[in-house]
């Protein structure tokens, strides 16, 4: 409250005797995995709402980042991650504005590494661990603190819940397998991340707990059998249904449309080899073979048939009072 107060009286009297804005205060950059922000706080001005312009040095040239904003941020995350970069803010009113405020910035040096993720599994009596590198803020996802650095570690420690007592771990690779821990009991992990050409610490991750199982339970080919004997006896039981299936679609079939049969005598007919020759031979020849007799038809004609035929409709009768027709 007093430091307040002395900045906003010696912000009222530098504006009386000298007609200036006054700086911003308290400036700083706050970086996180390369998310670099530059912050600040806007000085005691009675004259009305202070902007500020922020600045970069780009090949000895200042570039503008933000202007005239009426926060108290900017983002220089795009920034290269190697060397040192000189960022500047002022404090503006109308046309006028206030001294620069530099500081200088590198990356590398200066971000602060976030905590690694952990994925951890409990298997009989030890603990498999997978770190995973905290990832770079607006790069593409694949990319991660561990491919900046050229060498670096996990520092680990592990305890049992509810113990103060821990144990620290030097982990070389993303992986990590606890051994010969008690059965049956909860174990926490915590770990960052280390650069020793640096000398470099990151920030802790959050506590991650698992509970150990017993070292008697079943081996691993034991499991492999049960799940292969499973598989086959599944297979199994698939194959019997089709097949039952089948079966009863056929005998559906049959009863709903039965096949055609022939009579029974015809079978008793065709069972004997004469009958069968017989049959062959019975069947009409071509017709170029067949032989063909002329057929006459000779009916009786009464004597009132004749008189009431025409002339010219009345057939010719031969002697015998026959008339022949052919056919």
């Amino acid at each position: 409250m007093a430091r307040s107060l002395r900045s906003w009286l010696g912000g009222c009297l530098l504006v009386s005797a000298l007609g200036m804005v006054p700086p911003p205060e308290n400036v700083r950059i706050h970086s996180v995995n390369f998310k670099s922000i530059l912050k600040w706080e806007a000085p005691a001005f009675p004259k009305g709402n202070l902007t500020f312009t922020a600045q970069y040095q780009s090949y000895r040239k200042f570039q503008d980042l933000c202007t005239r904003t009426r926060g108290t941020e900017c983002d220089f995350s795009h920034l290269s991650k190697y060397g040192d970069h000189t960022l500047r803010v002022r404090a503006e009113l109308a046309d006028q504005h206030s001294a620069w405020v530099n500081i200088t910035f590198c990356p590398v040096a200066d971000t602060v590494i976030g905590p690694p993720g952990i994925h951890m599994e409990a298997l009989a009596d030890s603990l498999h661990i997978r770190f995973l590198a905290p990832r770079i803020e607006k790069e593409h996802e694949s990319w991660t603190m561990a491919n900046i650095y050229n060498s670096w570690v996990y520092n680990m420690q592990y305890w049992k819940n509810g113990s103060d007592e821990k144990h620290p771990v030097t982990c070389q690779y993303d992986v990590e397998v606890l051994r010969n821990l008690q059965p049956w009991t909860t174990y926490c992990v915590e770990v960052q991340m280390f650069v020793p050409e640096l000398n470099k610490s990151g920030e802790w991750s959050e506590p991650v707990c698992a509970q150990t199982v017993s070292d008697d339970s079943a081996p691993s080919w034991v499991v492999v059998v049960v799940v292969l004997g499973s598989s086959v006896g599944t297979c199994l039981l698939l194959t019997g249904c089709l097949a039952l299936l089948w079966c009863i679609y056929k005998r559906t079939k049959y009863t709903v449309s039965p096949g055609n049969a022939l009579p029974q005598h015809l079978k008793e007919f065709l069972s004997h080899p004469h009958h069968n020759k017989l049959l062959f031979f019975s069947f009409p020849p071509s017709e170029e073979n067949e032989v063909f007799d002329k057929l006459s038809v000779v009916t009786e004609v009464s004597e009132s048939g004749k008189r009431d035929s025409g002339d010219s409709d009345s057939l010719r009768t031969p002697a015998g009072g026959v008339s022949p027709s052919s056919y």
